[in-house]
């Protein structure tokens, strides 16, 4: 359902006196008849409740804009007279990414969408190695919105990392997300149930899309899945079937297993090996799936490449880093790379 907007709960005022003090939030559960937000504020775990139809939330100087709690988002393939824009692996670098998107035109200085009725892809990796992952977070959920108030839309896809923190899987999770975790007195993962509202918008997305003919995906296409004569569908379906191992009735198993494996679409490096794909396969894979090119982040380069003849385009530009990176537009069939300071360089 969409939230009308009403006016939010006055917040408190919790004043630093560290410059090394934490400031995160907001995690917000969503209940039957309220919204309970947690936060932590200079070092402090703060609560906060609002009414179920509160369209702002803020503490210690942080805030949320929100509008769906119920989200559904089942088209995988999008066709249309639209221009697309597409980053991978932001990891945390939330100024950096916000840097890049205003840069080329994507969202306003206000981080508002302007890309109007365009199509912007994220082929996953918000999640990890950063220190500002909830802010990018609450950032494209407004984004989402936005574009599809525009007529354009934002494809958030999961990534590995995205998969790994829901799985409890916290390798490379930031120290900041450690100290809050402890603060919070809750796993970071819970931090993201399906009672929360993060977590139920994460859990509706999607771990590929073909828009326009591109097929966009964090890792990429095993060819062993056109082998098997698996749609996208079928692809995508298995893999949200087995997202979260701890939500299951039964283990993963069989082809639900593979796709969380290292031949699965969030791992698979098979297109940047000596020993990887071939070109045969690519074009097997192009063929079956019926597409034009297959876009890829998860493995980083310093610069937006191509692979096997352009038929493979590789969009990790190393973000994570927290010094550069680009994306990918596509306009008309013709490609270009946006460059950090909003350059278009054709590919």
């Amino acid at each position: 359902m969409f939230i009308m907007l009403l006016s939010a709960c006055s917040s408190t005022k919790i004043s630093s006196n560290s410059p090394d003090a934490i400031n995160d939030g907001p995690y917000i559960d969503i209940n039957a008849d309220q919204l309970t937000s947690h936060w932590v504020c200079n070092d402090k775990y703060l609560k906060k409740s609002y009414s179920i139809d509160t369209a702002n939330v803020d503490a210690c100087g942080l805030s949320a804009q929100v509008h769906d709690l119920v989200f559904s988002d089942k088209l995988i393939e999008y066709n249309g007279n639209f221009n697309i824009v597409a980053l991978s692996d932001m990891h945390g670098q939330f100024d950096l990414s916000v840097e890049l998107m205003r840069n080329n035109g994507i969202i306003d200085e206000n981080n508002d969408w302007s890309y109007g009725d365009g199509h912007f892809v994220i082929t996953g990796d918000v999640f990890d190695r950063g220190a500002k992952v909830t802010e990018i977070l609450w950032l494209l959920y407004k984004l989402d919105k936005q574009a599809e108030l525009a007529g354009g839309k934002l494809h958030l896809l999961l990534g590995n990392h995205e998969v790994m923190v829901l799985n409890g899987d916290l390798r490379y999770l930031h120290k900041k997300y450690q100290k809050v975790s402890e603060l919070l007195d809750t796993p970071f993962e819970k931090l993201f149930t399906s009672n929360s509202l993060l977590g139920r918008w994460l859990r509706s997305k999607p771990v590929l899309a073909k828009v326009n003919g591109y097929l966009f995906a964090h890792g990429g296409f095993h060819p062993d899945l056109a082998k098997h004569h698996f749609t996208l569908s079928d692809v995508n379906d298995l893999f949200k079937a087995n997202l979260v191992k701890s939500e299951l009735n039964s283990p993963r198993q069989g082809w639900g297993k593979y796709m969380h494996k290292t031949n699965g679409p969030i791992w698979y490096r098979g297109y940047f090996k000596d020993d990887g794909a071939s070109h045969d396969e690519i074009n097997m894979l192009l063929k079956h799936f019926d597409v034009k090119k297959v876009v890829v982040g998860h493995t980083s380069q310093k610069q937006i490449e191509t692979r096997y003849e352009g038929k493979v385009i590789a969009i990790d530009t190393s973000i994570k880093r927290g010094k550069y990176g680009e994306v990918l537009f596509i306009e008309n069939d013709v490609l270009y790379r946006g460059t950090l300071n909003g350059e278009k360089h054709p590919l």
